[in-house]
């Protein structure tokens, strides 16, 4: 795609820029920054796309779909998204609600049949924003059948919440398996056929699905991992389980996702037409839950969004065995930066910085937080100490001589207080842990960062 040609449709998209600075716009820059990263991220192949007001002004792949066969990636190949998907998943609801089927502030047992007492009070809300208190854990059984996903929940007990509804954030995939099944319940079809007609046929999103035998049948990247071996190789068999396909299972391409980000960015309307309701958009980004520790940092529907150079980005990642993809949106400058690969977990952060460079005004970046350390009285240390537990996961802080540790396994690892409840390891603010007090100001829940535990104590009522 010639830049000038490029740059003269964001000029028309996006409005009040001055001319001189779109025309500079060089996408040549973008394609070495993806080459570059694919070869060291030891990544064989990938799609970019770039979106601007209400078109694609950038659309492209590279590399290879399957390094035995050595097919080229185009804008066209199916990657499988990961937890890419929730937002999907969310937007299908939103849709359900405008409809008059749903109502996401009401108990889900309302809408959908043969949950527990405790999952049945749930809303749909606080499935979506992460605060149904639902732990993360692994399916039961692995299955490809439609069935598979209400089979599964329809045998959960209560006990698959950790905490109290509505209390913390706390990121779970089981949360949306159960939102898709509220889906299928509310709309009265599987789920994979009320997505193709929520959201994937309205949009013209004429490759995307969640069918595997459905994928096949079009351009398809294998899936690829590198661990083991110093190059990529094909991930056989590729893995499906109907049961996990709220959460992260849907096949697409850029050239499709671009048609749904279009849409969230223009109130809905693409091609000139009213392809979503359109508020969903807005819904859709929330601010809706905000992540513990203070900070710009929320989760909406399916979509994190957080404060960066100035300007307020949407987005959600996700890892599928073989496959990364990321969808990132500024909406008040109606841009978004696609990426799919066919590596675990490999979303290309170096290409997404450098199409936003291109791309967005250039602002100072942000100040450093203070990571100085803090005084830790010898009542917060015993507070703080303990397990914490989310389903199957375990986090422990150990206090030892007036001072705490976190421990992982058999090793611990110091910790430093350098905030009220909040306690890090390390320079990064990804290394932060976060100890979310009860009304008393006790310790109650520990935050990671992208999973809250609740604090273990003796002669706990389960829920």
């Amino acid at each position: 795609m010639l830049a000038l040609t490029a740059a003269l449709a964001f000029a028309h998209a996006a409005g009040g820029r001055a001319v001189a600075q779109r025309a500079k716009i060089d996408f040549g820059e973008l394609d070495r920054a993806v080459l570059a990263e694919l070869k060291k991220t030891n990544t064989p192949g990938a799609a970019v796309a770039v979106v601007s007001g209400d078109r694609v002004i950038y659309a492209k792949g590279f590399g290879v779909s399957n390094v035995e066969t050595g097919a080229p990636v185009t804008a066209d190949t199916l990657f499988r998204l990961g937890s890419t998907t929730k937002m999907f998943t969310g937007a299908a609801l939103l849709a359900l609600e405008e409809g008059g089927k749903v109502k996401l502030d009401a108990p889900i047992g309302n809408y959908a049949a043969g949950l527990g007492p405790g999952l049945g009070r749930l809303t749909a809300h606080q499935l979506l924003s992460n605060t149904a208190g639902v732990a993360d854990f692994s399916p039961p059984f692995v299955s490809h059948d439609d069935e598979a996903l209400s089979r599964m929940v329809r045998s959960w007990k209560d006990d698959v919440l950790f905490t109290e509804p509505g209390r913390v954030y706390s990121y779970s995939s089981p949360g949306f398996w159960l939102a898709g099944y509220v889906i299928e319940q509310a709309g009265g079809k599987p789920y994979a056929d009320q997505m193709d007609e929520l959201i994937f046929k309205p949009l013209g999103m004429k490759s995307t699905t969640l069918r595997p035998l459905v994928a096949m049948t079009y351009p398809l990247s294998a899936g690829h991992d590198v661990r083991g071996q110093e190059t990529p190789a094909v991930i056989r068999p590729a893995f499906n389980n109907v049961a996990m396909w709220p959460a992260g299972s849907i096949y697409s391409n850029v050239s499709d996702l671009s048609r749904f980000v279009i849409a969230l960015l223009n109130g809905g309307r693409l091609d000139g037409k009213q392809a979503l309701p359109p508020s969903l958009g807005g819904k859709l980004g929330g601010p809706h839950a905000k992540l513990p520790g203070g900070g710009s940092a929320h989760y909406g529907y399916g979509l994190l969004s957080f404060e960066q150079g100035g300007v307020r980005v949407v987005m959600h990642g996700g890892f599928s065995r073989g496959y990364g993809s990321m969808i990132e949106m500024v909406p008040a400058e109606r841009f978004a930066v696609i990426v799919q690969t066919n590596k675990s977990g490999e979303t290309l952060g170096e290409t997404r910085g450098k199409a936003k460079e291109l791309m967005l005004p250039r602002t100072p970046p942000p100040g450093v937080e203070s990571r100085a350390g803090q005084p830790l009285s010898e009542a917060e240390a015993a507070d703080f100490a303990g397990r914490y537990a989310n389903g199957p996961q375990t986090w422990e802080i150990v206090a030892r001589g007036g001072k705490l540790f976190f421990k992982l396994g058999a090793e611990e690892t110091p910790l430093t207080k350098t905030g009220p409840y909040r306690l890090s390891f390390g320079e990064s603010l990804e290394n932060d842990l976060i100890l979310i007090p009860d009304a008393a100001g006790k310790a109650e829940h520990l935050f990671t960062g992208l999973y809250s535990g609740r604090k273990v104590r003796t002669g706990r009522q389960p829920m």
